[in-house]
């Protein structure tokens, strides 16, 4: 199928977390390639910001979180939810889209609800191993699901797709030697570089357990540690140590660096190590979540991708140990293929395409 095979009117749709958006973004360069006409509609959350910083327009929407549990908070999200419902309803008979695309996050169901109403395709992609309730309920009204943990087939319908998940082609263009200008590494200097990324939620344990060891541990190695915002650490160790709350355009250059990532295991993520062929140490995080993270990263430990160290487990020993067993034992591989990692990446972005594709016109 040619790029220009057929121009898409698409609404996208999908948030509340980073992880709701991300692939999303990994797919916009090349939709814009195909002339595709992309809209997106969403809560006033991340999702909004990530958008709106890509030029799509966006509109915005009620939409109330999905428990599994009592809470009197349930009354009020069901009267959002019912609210976001004819939000997606207007906004969907105005725009008129070909298709929707769904990356979950219970800012989908209304949006997907509405969608299945008015006769729109839906298409959905499951990240995790196993599909939050927002997908439960997602793919009950999807004309395609996609899937990118071999894993996660047995959860879904049987005609579900297996495609990897896209990942964004600017993390293939990142520079070594930006990097170790930024980090006032030396490049003679022959210790691995071990990225430590805490992510916004629960950076403060994994900080805590690298300051406990930060001594003998950077004897062994350089890290640059990515604390989450307001969790800096203080710490100063010249051409050893480099730290920041975030990253946002030097990730790609920190990634080029590192040699090893030590970090949670939200999909998204750990995809894009994948991609990058970096040995990983996943932290999964347990509290706070459905436990989508301790299955991810179970899946990537059996497929000889990572290292899974439970937080409840690792100490300040077991930190140092673990990031040097990882670089030892880690067998990193691509699939069989002649080409390059970030040529590999494309080439499944235009495949995801080439499926939302199908779908409209087989609706057509």
């Amino acid at each position: 199928m040619t790029t220009q095979a057929f121009k898409l009117k698409i609404v996208l749709t999908g948030g509340g977390t980073a992880g709701h958006v991300m692939p999303h973004l990994a797919l916009l360069p090349e939709m814009n390639k195909r002339s595709w006409h992309v809209f997106y509609i969403g809560t006033s959350r991340i999702e909004k910001h990530l958008i709106s910083e890509c030029g799509v327009p966006f509109y915005t929407i009620s939409a109330g979180k999905l428990r599994r549990y009592f809470s009197l908070e349930n009354f009020l999200d069901l009267f959002k939810c019912v609210f976001g419902f004819f939000q997606s309803l207007y906004y969907l008979l105005r725009l008129k889209p070909d298709l929707v695309f769904s990356k979950g996050g219970y800012v989908s169901v209304p949006v997907c609800l509405a969608a299945k109403v008015l006769g729109i395709p839906v298409a959905t992609h499951e990240s995790d191993v196993t599909p939050g309730l927002a997908n439960k309920i997602i793919t009950k009204v999807s004309r395609k699901i996609f899937y990118s943990f071999p894993q996660s087939k047995k959860y879904l319908p049987k005609d579900a797709f297996y495609i990897p998940l896209p990942v964004r082609g600017e993390l293939f263009q990142g520079s070594k030697d930006r990097a170790l200008k930024l980090c006032d590494f030396k490049n003679e200097d022959l210790r691995p570089v071990v990225l430590i990324i805490g992510g916004s939620q629960g950076a403060s344990r994994l900080n805590q357990i690298f300051l406990s060891s930060q001594e003998k541990f950077l004897k062994v190695f350089r890290v640059i540690h990515l604390t989450g915002k307001g969790k800096q650490t203080g710490l100063r160790v010249p051409h050893a140590y480099y730290e920041k709350e975030y990253a946002g355009e030097e990730l790609k250059d920190f990634l080029a660096l590192a040699d090893l990532v030590v970090s949670r295991a939200g999909a998204n993520s750990i995809f894009e190590f994948q991609a990058l062929n970096k040995p990983m140490v996943l932290v999964p995080l347990s509290q706070g979540s459905r436990g989508d993270q301790v299955v991810n990263a179970k899946a990537f430990e059996e497929q000889g991708l990572a290292l899974v160290r439970a937080e409840k487990d690792l100490t300040s020993e077991s930190l140092l140990f673990t990031c040097e067993e990882a670089l030892q034992v880690l067998e990193i591989f691509s699939d069989v293929s002649a080409l390059e990692p970030s040529q590999e990446a494309l080439k499944n972005r235009n495949a995801f395409l080439d499926q939302l594709e199908g779908v409209c016109i087989k609706s057509h």
